[in-house]
């Protein structure tokens, strides 16, 4: 049996590679055999900003657990149960992890299966509160009912060809392309993108995919913000003494938008001189002030129940001073959640495939080995504009 390594969150501000079990075809908390499962080699494994909430000690995550939700990988065995999942396929495993038979998953609603978490619904590998997966920042990981949840891809070396494109289907993309949609981002809109971390930026590029007129993407951080523009978006740095609707109105002529998408989440910082405070609420707050009446704001950046590191008692519960009144008055519509990946991955797949989106270049993929993850992990924290893809087995060209 080959070794397994995986990079385990040891308390706030550090991970380390360690050792871990090499997985077995086996639901750990049903204590039964996961004959619908299959393992994986892993071909690539992301750094999320998710992550990342975890690893600055801003969730009730424990030390030990084994972090990794964005997974790409060849299937080195498969369970009694697996029909249309073959040994050798090469796929893309959503994050969310979902059975494929309640209610929800019937209705395509997989980011909030029923089935996969005793907690809460909805379940994802390696992130607190997700239902205790194991996460595949690792060599090896396992995935139960693999029929349902994984997208196989139909070429294996057109697909390494465009592995760091395809690598980011299992999350980001997707994400970003979801918020897009639910603010109703379609040809001819004005958009406003808050953060340009990279799922702003996969945001931002699926907005333009949907035909976007204009695409305005806010930051604080000058190299994100010039990663923005490198792809043709306008931007607005949310530093400068001028509110973001003011930016917006030297740009369109207008100080609004027609959609507006947060994609910052819950460790939002303040604008112009604040801009050093932490004030969690502040995006929210924003994207209702520059969304038209009538607009519809698309909220896919994270916001959690627990929060021990937040300014203040309330947000450590996830209760936020947002100015709900504004969005009433304005008839905002408002969408939040985790993404359902299985809704847009094959689609967006295809579109990577036929050469319609360069999503890797808009991102900044950067690849890096297994043992360089902690080290990935400081340059992301300290605000690369980059997206550190981790190649455990050296596959990646």
């Amino acid at each position: 049996m080959p070794n397994n390594h995986g990079v385990v969150y040891q308390g706030p501000g550090l991970v380390e590679v360690q050792g871990i079990d090499f997985p077995k075809l086996e639901l750990t908390e049903q204590k039964r055999k996961c004959d619908h499962g299959v393992i994986l080699k892993v071909v690539c494994t992301n750094i999320c900003g998710s992550d990342q909430h975890m690893v600055r000690g801003r969730t009730t995550a424990q030390a030990g657990l084994v972090l990794g939700h964005e997974i790409t990988g060849e299937v080195i065995e498969t369970g009694r149960d697996v029909e249309f999942i073959k040994k050798g396929d090469l796929v893309s495993v959503p994050f969310n992890i979902a059975c494929g038979r309640c209610p929800n998953c019937k209705a395509g609603k997989t980011g909030i299966c029923l089935s996969v978490n005793p907690a809460r619904p909805g379940a994802a590998y390696g992130y607190v509160d997700m239902g205790g997966w194991i996460g595949g920042q690792a060599e090896y990981v396992m995935v139960p009912y693999a029929d349902f949840n994984l997208l196989k891809f139909p070429d294996r070396d057109r697909a390494m060809e465009k592995i760091k494109d395809l690598a980011l289907l299992s999350d980001i993309f997707p994400t970003g392309f979801h918020g897009a949609v639910t603010a109703g981002v379609g040809p001819g809109s004005t958009v406003y993108v808050a953060g340009a971390g990279p799922v702003g930026l996969a945001c931002a590029a699926s907005c333009q995919l949907l035909g976007a007129a204009v695409v305005i993407v806010g930051d604080l951080n000058p190299d994100r913000l010039a990663q923005a523009r490198s792809f043709g978006c306008e931007t607005v740095d949310v530093s400068k003494a001028a509110s973001v609707g003011e930016q917006i109105e030297q740009i369109l002529g207008v100080p609004e938008v027609d959609s507006a998408i947060d994609c910052v989440g819950f460790e939002a910082r303040g604008h112009g001189g604040a801009a050093s405070s932490e004030v969690p609420a502040m995006v929210l707050n924003t994207v209702m002030t520059v969304a038209k009446a009538g607009g519809s704001i698309g909220i896919p950046g994270l916001y959690v129940t627990g929060d021990p590191g937040a300014v203040d008692a309330a947000a450590k519960m996830g209760s936020l001073s947002i100015r709900i009144g504004l969005g009433w008055a304005k008839s905002h519509s408002f969408h939040t959640g985790q993404c359902p990946v299985m809704h847009y991955h094959r689609k967006l797949m295809m579109a990577i495939l036929h050469d319609k989106i360069q999503i890797a270049k808009a991102v900044n993929v950067q690849k890096i080995s297994l043992k360089e993850a902690p080290k990935g992990y400081i340059d992301f924290d300290k605000g690369a504009a980059k997206k550190f893809i981790i190649d455990p087995h050296g596959m990646v060209a």
